[in-house]
């Protein structure tokens, strides 16, 4: 066999793959793509162990998360990129290990904030609920 015979080999078996790369050990799943090990989700790309979520893309151990792209071992996620750790964030990027932080960047360790701004837990609940109809979230 020669390099050229099998480079031309490769290509036409990765061509039976349609563009699309398995899933393998998902359960009670639809629309998974190059997903492995999750169970009841939905339209997940290059995810591991992730359960209960929803259109997230390159996640690993997530949980009940909606729309997340590049997020690790957290819950409750909705629009976060590059969280790690974290819980109930909505529409944050590069957080860890923070929990009910809404619009926020870059925070580590942080509790109730909305925009980077330190809430009391009463206070964020309030403006949360004010502000999610505006934005369209549920």
């Amino acid at each position: 066999m020669t390099r050229a015979d099998f480079l031309s080999g490769l290509s036409k078996l990765e061509q039976t793959l349609k563009g699309e790369i398995p899933s393998v050990g998902c359960v009670s799943s639809s629309g998974m793509l190059a997903s492995h090990r999750c169970m009841f989700s939905k339209s997940l790309v290059d995810c591991y162990r992730c359960t209960h979520c929803e259109e997230c893309n390159n996640c690993t151990m997530l949980t009940h998360s909606l729309h997340s792209v590049n997020c690790h071992e957290s819950a409750y996620l909705t629009h976060a990129k590059y969280c790690f750790g974290s819980a109930y964030l909505i529409h944050c990027t590069a957080m860890t290990d923070c929990t009910y932080c809404f619009g926020c960047v870059g925070l580590t360790k942080k509790d109730f904030h909305i925009l980077n701004v330190a809430y009391s837990r009463k206070e964020y609940f309030d403006t949360l609920n004010k502000l999610k109809p505006e934005l369209g979230l549920r």
